[in-house]
């Protein structure tokens, strides 16, 4: 009878309810009678999510529009109850880690319909063309759903490419007219800078058109001058428009620290990250010095000047490289790390337009190349997938930065405190380099999203407090970098605060094996990394030492 008569409460206050609130109150019902402690709920609940997140379409293109997401509200909130009905009380730690995935890219989803709305605040979102794949497992910043990767084609095209080309380019006009009637934000410095990218945009589409591939096809060539067309319709609108944009570009500190914490699942705040970008500055600059002390009386690096001698560079750091990770025991060496690492050596650039990874490159290109360790992580998840569905794509948002940024800047200075330098020690300049220049660009991006400075302004420290003048050289990677970090907050920071959480795991593990009276082995320590997979490194730890205390600053 007890039981009869709460039912008959919870379905008077339903049926009392307005209409606007029925979807909240029979969720409340469903969550309250309905949990789950089975892991394969979360699994499909996954699936619900990620089919749910992609927006549906208006005119062939995804659909941004104020309508469809309010219209999409009461199935988002379902699917919120849905992962808070799951009781994960007795599940592995593996399993927990993959609950909080999904609750961040839930976070993710949210705090863009409130806060970030890069679909109203931000032109760049509008891009579509993509003519490289990214080093980290997704496009940098916020990225639209109908994007043209032409990077996965190959050409003269096949005649199945050539219709999902089509395809993918038809997209273009109907979402460029879609973003004159969503863009109503007034971001002056997101507004101004997006412009650049729509510009590239229609470079890019030129240049497409003029493949010799491409010249015959009359159908294919119609499609691209009207994407064309349309993405100079779009600049002219934004240049119009670009004059009435007067607002602050940041997202502010409160904001800023519950994406940080909530959505990229980063234990700290906008404070923590100042702290923690000034003295990576500060000891990146003191420690070049002491270096710089040390080598005095050897010679000074020689840049390769030719490209035949820039190949001869490059060929070499690649096997030097390789050979180190191998003999000193760092990390299983996979068959396709060598491949991935040479396919992306460069090549000479002129000393005049050299930027600043391009500089320390023709010097040496090992510190660099050891960033590249994200060609590693690419290929095992193209090669060996994480057995997780939740774990073996990309994660939304960005989430990954913390984890993929974090542990490709770790690894330039541990691979040379572990030795990697010791035949050329002027090399060691030029990873405390790179470190100063991750922490001045973040610096300034923090400054920016508090609102503190402009975009500009920001990019004067990123500028003034890179060593060397080396940021000075080339202004378009300055503007880019900004642009992105703006555009996606805590990304800019991701270098130096994912380090110091890599660095926090390892400490971490090799004090847990120290307890057990258990050896420290760098190579299993990176193994296993490598094998939690690409997720927030506080995850990563808590997997691997079983110990969520940094994670009460998260899950509070």
């Amino acid at each position: 009878m007890k039981t009869t008569t709460a039912i008959l409460q919870l379905l008077l206050v339903y049926f009392c309810s307005c209409q606007a609130g029925k979807n909240e109150v029979a969720t409340e019902i469903q969550s309250a009678n309905f949990t789950s402690n089975d892991y394969q709920d979360l699994a499909a609940l996954f699936n619900d999510w990620r089919t749910f997140e992609k927006p549906p379409l208006l005119d062939g293109a995804p659909d941004y529009t104020v309508e469809s997401f309010e219209q999409r509200q009461p199935r988002f909130r379902e699917l919120q109850s849905r992962l808070q009905a799951i009781d994960t009380t007795n599940w592995s730690v593996e399993n927990k880690v993959d609950w909080m995935i999904v609750w961040a890219e839930m976070n993710g989803y949210d705090f863009n319909y409130r806060v970030l709305k890069p679909w109203a605040r931000d032109p760049a979102f509008y891009k579509s063309v993509w003519t490289y794949r990214s080093d980290v497992p997704a496009h940098e910043g916020p990225t639209h759903h109908g994007t043209t990767e032409l990077w996965t084609y190959t050409f003269p095209l096949s005649p199945k490419e050539r219709q999902r080309i089509i395809s993918d380019l038809e997209v273009i006009p109907a979402l460029n007219a879609q973003a004159k009637k969503n863009l109503t934000g007034n971001a002056k410095d997101l507004w101004v800078a997006g412009i650049r990218d729509m510009e590239t945009q229609s470079s890019v589409l030129s240049k497409l058109k003029e493949r010799s591939a491409i010249k015959g096809d009359a159908e294919l060539v119609l499609t691209i001058d009207e994407a064309i067309a349309s993405t100079d319709d779009l600049v002219s609108w934004l240049r119009k428009e670009s004059v009435t944009k007067t607002g602050p570009s940041g997202i502010g500190k409160d904001n800023y620290n519950w994406y940080l914490q909530k959505v990229h699942l980063v234990p700290l705040t906008w404070d923590d990250e100042v702290m923690i970008l000034k003295r990576e500055l500060a000891r990146a600059w003191s420690s070049l010095k002491l270096e710089e002390h040390r080598n005095r009386d050897l010679p000074q690096l020689v840049d390769a000047n030719t490209p035949e001698a820039y190949d001869k560079l490059a060929d070499a750091a690649a096997e030097s490289l390789i050979n180190f990770l191998k003999q000193q025991d760092i990390v299983t060496v996979k068959p396709y790390f060598e491949p991935a690492l040479r396919e992306q050596l460069g090549e000479y650039v002129p000393k005049e337009t050299r930027n600043f990874f391009w500089i320390g490159a023709h010097y040496d290109p090992r510190p660099l190349y050891s960033h590249f360790y994200h060609w590693f992580e690419l290929a095992r998840m193209d090669i060996e997938p994480h057995r997780s569905e939740i774990r073996k794509g990309p994660l939304l948002y960005n989430i990954f930065d913390s984890r993929n940024e974090g542990m490709a800047t770790a690894v330039e200075e541990m691979f040379m405190q572990a030795g990697l330098y010791d035949d050329s020690p002027r090399s060691k300049e030029i990873v405390y380099i790179m470190i100063a220049q991750r922490a001045a660009r973040g610096l300034g991006s923090l400054y920016a999203h508090a609102n503190e400075m402009t975009m500009e302004e920001a990019g004067g420290i990123h500028s003034e407090y890179t060593p060397r003048g080396w940021m000075k050289t080339e202004k378009e990677l300055l503007v880019f970098e900004q642009h992105l970090y703006l555009r996606q907050p805590g990304y800019g920071t991701s270098y130096i605060t994912g380090k110091y959480l890599m660095e926090n795991a390892m400490a971490e593990h090799a004090r847990i094996q120290e307890l057990r009276d258990q050896p420290f082995a760098l190579k299993v320590f990176f193994d296993t990394l490598n094998s939690i997979g690409n997720i927030p490194m506080s995850l990563a730890e808590w997997q691997m030492t079983g110990s969520g205390a940094h994670m009460k600053m998260i899950t509070e």
